[in-house]
């Protein structure tokens, strides 16, 4: 609800030659396949509206790859709206393979400079690539450190994106054609954090890989000739791809002349799924590593149930009391609990999904709330309400709308009960939370796990009649997997990797240094101005 961004969606399609069967998927011109990205492209909207785009791939032109790019929406830009100008669009950049992305910012500005794919032109067919990126390299300051002081590199931009780039391209020095397994083992033993890749070159070899830890989703399918990859599995399943599988950590599908292989580049010893994907960003349709969002967040919502049955602080009189979802991401869980409490779930609060970008920016948020949220007062008023949000973050858009609520709604009382633990701790991997003090909970919280007093006072901080979080050992239940198989680190501080660990270490120094602003990861290193904190310090 508090609009947390992500750091972007990828997508990657190839028309693979010389096979007999034909494809449902797309049936037509093999040249025409990158006419198929942009509706992909649609259903990873969800993971970032600031930019889109693709690079296709086609041997008979000119511009073997060539890369079309815009700030916006898919539909923005793309200009889905006009039909003249999307089919000029589609025709220009016509190819049998394409790579794609839709980005949001969590490192560097907005403007149409960072928008991906990074296209690397070069007169030597196999050194001209293109590719595009999911995730936040966690050791990023240090590798632009490194490309700025040993070698002449000049580096544009100030994002992870671009230096990855560079070390693709460094990687592909030389006089002989390197083999692409080689290259991103290589690679993978340079970089730390969260990098999901889709990669095309122009003699057409194109990679589609997953960090060792797996941090992010990716997923793949194959329709006769037609092979898809995407961050989420919605995407393939609304083009008719039926068989769809998970990418697992340290794998890439290689397509080399025309083949398709599948290879191990990389190994960590483990896995660390992020747990926030099932939770909150993933689109509800999806599977991700063969666990449904959907049923998950369902799961979510009947532990909420059980845990309030257990403590019995609200009555439960099915006359009065209703559950509401705050819309749209906490709808499954809040069935759910309401169907295992015998207790209505109705929509309470109906969102303007027409309100469009230009008129929700700014910092008002209570402005922002009115915009995008009616609360029913015909279904609230004197209602005693268990609003149910997937998660808190920062605090203010759902303090805002819990004002919204009482004034407008006219609800007699408001428990918030949350389906996630608190969040206590930055992110580093591709998700929009990277200070200390961005964040709500941790001014609360004493100790690992929030006391019912603890909760309370975050209640009256929002202006809640009470507030509940679901524990931490719930979200592996719920989701079907280990602890240890899961990235925990926003709710746990213990963080996957070495440089994310480093990174928390710094965001927790930087909270007590005058004018250390902005985003941990795209800090210089304060280390002789940030006062010293001990390791085991709690958030």
């Amino acid at each position: 609800m508090e609009e947390l961004q992500h750091e972007c969606g990828i997508a990657a399609l190839y028309y693979l030659p010389g096979r007999a069967e034909r494809s449902s998927v797309w049936p037509g011109d093999p040249d025409q396949l990158s006419r198929l990205m942009p509706r992909m492209l649609l259903d990873l909207q969800n993971r970032g509206q600031l930019a889109a785009g693709m690079t296709s791939y086609h041997p008979q032109r000119d511009q073997l790859l060539d890369t079309y790019k815009e700030v916006g929406t898919v539909i923005e830009a793309f200009r889905l709206n006009h039909p003249h100008k999307y089919t000029s669009i589609m025709e220009e950049y016509a190819g049998r393979a394409a790579i794609g992305h839709t980005r949001y910012a969590t490192c560097g500005a907005t403007d149409r400079r960072y928008a991906q794919p990074f296209e690397r032109r070069h007169g030597c067919k196999w050194k001209w690539f293109a590719f595009a990126f999911n995730g936040q390299l966690t050791n990023f300051t240090e590798l632009r450190r490194q490309l700025l002081a040993n070698h002449d590199y000049h580096l544009t931009r100030n994002n992870d994106t671009e230096v990855i780039l560079h070390y693709i391209a460094h990687e592909l020095r030389g006089d002989d054609r390197p083999d692409l397994i080689r290259v991103f083992s290589r690679l993978a033993q340079k970089f730390d954090g969260a990098y999901n890749i889709v990669f095309l070159n122009a003699l057409g070899d194109m990679v589609v890989l997953r960090d060792p830890l797996g941090l992010r989703p990716l997923c793949y399918a194959l329709d006769g000739p037609v092979f898809a990859a995407a961050s989420e599995s919605v995407a393939l399943q609304n083009l008719g791809f039926r068989h769809i599988q998970s990418l697992q950590p340290g794998e890439l599908i290689l397509i080399h002349n025309g083949e398709l292989t599948l290879h191990q580049y990389a190994s960590s010893g483990r896995s660390a799924h992020c747990f926030f994907e099932w939770v909150y960003f993933a689109n509800v349709a999806s599977t991700l590593d063969e666990r449904s969002v959907y049923l998950t967040r369902a799961r979510l919502g009947e532990e909420l149930a059980r845990q309030e049955r257990a403590l019995q602080r609200v009555p439960l009189d099915p006359a009065d009391t209703i559950v509401v979802p705050v819309p749209d991401t906490g709808k499954a869980a809040a069935d759910a609990m309401a169907f295992a409490l015998g207790l209505r779930s109705v929509e309470g609060l109906i969102r303007n999904r027409y309100v469009g970008r230009t008129f929700i920016e700014g910092d008002n948020r209570a402005d922002k709330v009115r915009l995008k949220f009616t609360p029913l007062r015909e279904v609230l008023s004197g209602k005693r309400v268990l609003l149910v949000e997937d998660s808190i973050v920062r605090s203010t858009t759902l303090k805002s709308l819990l004002h919204h609520l009482r004034q407008q709604g006219g609800a007699r009382e408001i428990h918030v009960r949350v389906a996630c633990p608190p969040i206590i701790a930055p992110c580093f991997y591709g998700i929009d939370m990277s200070t200390v003090g961005e964040l709500f909970a941790p001014r609360f919280l004493r100790g690992p796990s929030p006391t019912w007093e603890e909760q309370q006072a975050m209640a009256q901080e929002l202006g809640a009649d009470s507030l509940l979080y679901l524990p931490v050992e719930a979200v592996a239940r719920c989701i079907g997997l280990p602890p240890d198989k899961l990235c925990l680190a926003c709710v746990t501080a213990h963080y996957p990797t070495p440089s994310g660990q480093q990174l928390y270490q710094l965001a927790v120094r930087r909270r007590e240094c005058p004018g250390a602003n902005g985003r941990t990861y795209e800090q210089p290193d304060l280390t002789d101005r940030l006062p010293s904190v001990p390791s085991t310090h709690p958030h």
